[in-house]
């Protein structure tokens, strides 16, 4: 599941509408519809506003790829 997935579910769950997310996170309805669609480009600030409405936290993980792996055995 993605992140626009997770927020449409919780707000279903809440019983909460588009309009009043928008409301209550202070962001415009077309930005709730988009993000709920997977579309647009929201920044961190718009969804971190989302989130705390809705109660979610996120987290940010970090993989082990070419640039965290251990560099002690290079030469």
């Amino acid at each position: 599941m993605g992140i626009a997935t997770d927020i449409k579910k919780r707000r279903m769950r809440l019983g909460i509408s588009q309009q009043d997310l928008a409301e209550l996170a202070g962001v415009g309805i077309a930005t709730v519809k988009d993000i709920e669609r997977g579309k647009g480009n929201p920044s961190l600030q718009t969804l971190q506003k989302l989130l705390e409405v809705l109660g979610l936290e996120m987290t940010l993980q970090v993989r082990n790829t070419w640039l965290t792996e251990d560099k002690s055995n290079e030469q």
